[in-house]
């Protein structure tokens, strides 16, 4: 067991946010990847606005797939106990699992950054295979192909925050390129890749334009309705969670279920299914308080510029949005990942991805009473 090869912390993360108040049980994900899994060498990339449970999702696929500890007295809680391959496939594999945003605080290059996830990764292995791992040195990738040429050993790598360093400012244009080109070597037509599971913000397609990360099967809650309920809150589950925040608040109930529709719902899927902000519902309900939740910083905070600036002339409509209206406008997801945006179209974009904006048949709009606070300001 290593800092990211089997390690016991997806185990505990996701153990602790079971123990809270207002968990959702989401483990019917796992049932979608069983197949992926037994038919090998598959790759998905779940893109979503912060907020949305990313990380507890990349956390409980950590803890059930690998072998670092036996997860079974908390998985058989949850509905994924029920089917019948949970004994088949729970605590089976060697999984590999990186947060990208793991920084340390004096990181100031390109170079830190990757090699620290470099020889960390290359430590895990060694401590799990010593007769094969003799020189540090070596490149990651030829170690993980001779553990497979002599093991026959396939891993399942879960890499959550893929798109990091996009927003970071000690990374070049060319760090994006080479760490792009550190992704592909590290996946791409690995024989030791069981299954690669990643998420992220931003959409890879902008930056896999070639032959980069092309093979992975891209998820986003615009263009894609598979893996939508598993990001997210709807309404049924938010029904449960209110009863639960009825008996914890039994008198001063300061939050109605009406409250929590205005204030967080109105995010669609592709299907035209509404989901709540899961992070801001559970703010609601543990602060007894119909509040402003969004979180934002980095790229989320560079769109007032665009808004504060009347660029491209997005304020009119943006005033139409705050009012209830919703405006047309051609979604191109991979605008978002542009340091420039000029268009209303780019800039609309890229609100979607973020999580300012929703988008349903080919319209966007505001989604709910918490965005509209948070847009107004500089209109």
């Amino acid at each position: 067991m290593g800092v990211y090869l089997d390690s016991k912390t997806g185990y505990t993360l996701y153990s602790n946010e079971m123990e809270k108040p207002y968990f959702v049980d989401k483990s019917l994900l796992l049932k979608e990847l069983f197949p992926l899994i037994d038919e090998g060498s598959n790759y998905v990339c779940i893109t979503r606005p912060r907020r949305f449970g990313k990380t507890v999702m990349t956390n409980m696929i950590t803890a059930f797939f690998s072998r670092a500890c036996n997860t079974k007295e908390i998985f058989q809680k949850l509905f994924i106990s029920q089917t019948e391959e949970y004994e088949r496939y729970i605590n089976h594999y060697s999984v590999i699992s990186i947060s990208f945003n793991d920084v340390t605080g004096d990181c100031v290059s390109y170079a830190d950054y990757i090699g620290r996830i470099e020889k960390r990764l290359v430590k895990d292995l060694k401590k799990a295979y010593p007769e094969l791992v003799t020189d540090e040195t070596e490149y990651l990738v030829d170690i993980l192909q001779d553990i497979y040429e002599e093991k026959e050993e396939k891993f399942i790598f879960v890499l959550d925050e893929w798109d990091y360093i996009f927003h970071q400012d000690f990374a070049s244009e060319t760090d994006k390129k080479r760490y792009l080109t550190f992704l592909r070597s590290l996946l791409k037509d690995r024989a030791y890749v069981k299954f690669a599971y990643m998420t992220g913000i931003l959409p890879i397609a902008k930056y896999s334009s070639g032959s980069e990360l092309n093979m992975f099967a891209e998820y986003t809650m615009a263009t894609e309705e598979k893996f939508s309920e598993y990001f997210g809150f709807t309404e049924k589950e938010v029904d449960v969670l209110y009863e639960k925040y009825k008996i914890n608040y039994p008198e001063y109930r300061k939050v109605t279920r009406e409250g929590l529709k205005a204030w967080y719902n109105g995010y669609h899927t592709l299907s035209g299914e509404r989901l709540y902000n899961p992070r801001s519902v559970v703010m609601a309900l543990t602060n007894n308080n119909l509040g402003n939740y969004w979180t934002s910083a980095g790229p989320y905070d560079e769109i007032f510029y665009y808004i504060a600036n009347d660029v491209a002339e997005v304020r009119d409509d943006l005033a139409l949005m705050a009012a209830g209206e919703s405006v047309p406008v051609k979604i191109r997801e991979y605008a978002a990942t542009s340091q420039n945006l000029k268009t209303k179209e780019e800039i609309f974009s890229a609100m979607v991805v973020y999580g300012f904006l929703t988008c349903e048949k080919g319209r966007v709009s505001i989604p709910n009473k918490e965005v509209v606070e948070k847009i107004k300001a500089p209109l």
